[in-house]
């Protein structure tokens, strides 16, 4: 499994699991910082950074963003 940029502490080390019980569900974790978001794998769209259909929404404690697994771009949609 291939690792991504930390959202949080700029490691790579951001890496993926899928919940056993519900497939759409994706938690992201860092192995350095522990930070952790969740995807739900049927909100992705094109990224208008990069032009590739990368773009996820994730949710973390906070706040809620699209996320670009391809060109690491991060726009915050809400804070909690």
């Amino acid at each position: 499994m291939t690792t991504q940029i930390c959202l949080k502490c700029q490691e790579d080390s951001f890496s993926w699991s899928i919940d056993d019980e519900d497939k759409l569900l994706t938690q992201w974790g860092c192995n350095k910082c522990y930070y952790q978001a969740f995807e739900n794998e049927s909100d992705q769209r094109i990224c208008s950074n990069c032009k590739k259909e990368t773009e996820s929404k994730l949710k973390d404690d906070t706040k809620n963003y699209w996320w670009c697994s391809n060109c690491g771009t991060k726009k915050i949609t809400k804070v909690q």
